[in-house]
């Protein structure tokens, strides 16, 4: 009896098999070099996810341009990950390259601004329409940064998520519904005090709930994607955030855009195109073209709360910021990526090939008849195992899994492409042509033909 996704479970689980062993036979270099991790690195990676590819071991990279990688066993891949969105705009974008090796010559870091940081204000400006902006190495720190600005600037101490949301690896977000209750996320490790006790957390696309929480008046910020992603995509309905901004403002809460994956809409993000006027925005990877940065933009009544915040605190440190950040090497990153590399040309191809990208996986879906979806935001596509785009994290959820993500993740891997591996996003670059794409959807299509026609090979 076939899964909800509409493959037969034992067909699923012997054609994984068949594609471990290849992966483990053509790759002795990477087996090898993760022997050698073991020794010193907990679960032999720089970072446990790392081992969260259902690869047999990790395969280790040595070259990375554009919109390809080497590994080292010297097997070249088209890369649809992109760093899952740390290198949007490829690996290594020449202008970066160029900016961050200048800037190496004249110093890392200072703490001490330079002329780049002026610069970087003004493009930061000019493109999300928001005047004041602060800095950090991660989105992460960024949000995490964005949330004690609004409760110092509000009075209030509570945050307000949406189920099966991502911001990073900020302990607040880790709250999700369980059969509709509050629940803390048991994935988060060592956290020993009660995360509901200051998050609320509803479900995306919800006006009800998100209106009978911010009726409470302790809600000091709404942390939100535009569109979530990595849940697998979840859009919003038609007017969501028209009447979800509403209620919050008249709420006296304040609106956090994290658009760190949701950039890949169009040169000015999600909330540009479309009309959302945060009082945070929030960008962190792709910003640097791959190198660590991130950057938080607000509205100016915003920064004069902000500042008086400060002004009536004790002095000492606000908890804010790290020695690291705003470096040298990150402050020319950013100028670098906002002057030549994220660009309305370099959009139109990303976007435009996506959409090519999005209508071949529907064409795949239908041809073998499988209750799969697709939804495209900009540069960024994603299937789904699920017949209709989900409205709601639960149902994202729900739509999973995990095993036939790993199968045709590796399958693919073994082919030569790369997508994400936590879920079935892909990405366009500016270096991703037509005949990658097409390389994408064949081998995608050759691994469909051996799940649901035994027979074929």
């Amino acid at each position: 009896m076939a899964h909800h996704t509409g493959i037969h479970p034992a067909r699923q689980t012997a054609l994984l098999e068949r594609e471990r062993k290849r992966y483990a036979a053509a790759r002795p270099r990477s087996q090898a070099l993760a022997q050698r991790a073991n020794a010193h690195l907990l679960y032999g990676v720089p970072l446990h996810w790392m081992t969260d590819w259902g690869t047999p071991f990790p395969l280790f990279v040595e070259h990375a341009k554009g919109a390809r990688f080497r590994d080292a066993d010297g097997h070249e891949y088209v890369d649809f990950c992109l760093g899952d969105t740390g290198a949007m705009f490829g690996h290594a974008p020449e202008a970066v390259a160029a900016a961050v090796t200048r800037q190496a010559a004249h110093g890392f870091t200072t703490m001490l601004p330079g002329e780049d940081a002026a610069r970087v204000g003004e493009l930061l400006a000019e493109r999300f329409g928001l005047p004041y902006w602060q800095f950090a190495m991660t989105a992460t720190d960024a949000n995490r940064f964005v949330i004690r600005w609004a409760r110092a600037a509000t009075g209030r101490s509570k945050v307000l998520v949406f189920n099966g949301c991502y911001h990073g690896t900020v302990d607040d977000v880790f709250v999700d519904l369980i059969n509709g209750v509050p629940t803390q996320r048991k994935s988060l490790l060592g956290q020993v005090y009660d995360l509901t006790e200051h998050t609320v957390v509803i479900e995306f696309n919800d006006l009800t709930a998100l209106k009978a929480a911010l009726a409470q008046a302790d809600i000091a910020c709404v942390l939100a994607e535009p569109v979530m992603t990595n849940i697998g995509m979840v859009l919003p309905q038609p007017d969501f955030w028209t009447e979800a901004s509403s209620l919050i403002r008249a709420a006296g809460a304040l609106l956090v855009c994290d658009e760190t994956h949701t950039i890949s809409t169009g040169p000015s993000g999600y909330a540009k195109a479309y009309g959302l006027e945060p009082d945070f925005f929030v960008l962190g990877k792709p910003i640097g073209g791959g190198v660590p940065c991130a950057v938080y933009g607000f509205t100016a009544q915003l920064a004069q709360r902000m500042q008086a915040a400060k002004s009536a605190a004790a002095p000492g440190h606000s908890g804010i910021g790290t020695t690291l950040t705003a470096n040298a090497l990150a402050m020319a990153a950013i100028r670098a990526t906002l002057e030549n590399v994220m660009t309305d040309a370099a959009y139109a191809h990303m976007v435009g090939l996506a959409q090519h990208l999005a209508k071949g996986l529907r064409d795949l879906v239908g041809q073998y008849g499988l209750p799969w979806c697709v939804s495209q935001v900009g540069a960024r596509t994603e299937f789904q195992f699920c017949p209709h785009p989900p409205q709601t994290g639960t149902e994202a959820a729900a739509a999973m899994d995990h095993s036939l993500e790993h199968l045709l993740h590796l399958y693919l891997l073994n082919r030569g492409i790369l997508i994400t591996p936590f879920h079935n996003m892909l990405l366009i670059c500016p270096e991703t042509t037509v005949q990658d794409v097409e390389k994408l959807l064949t081998t995608l299509g050759q691994a469909l033909r051996e799940l649901t026609q035994p027979d074929s090979k």
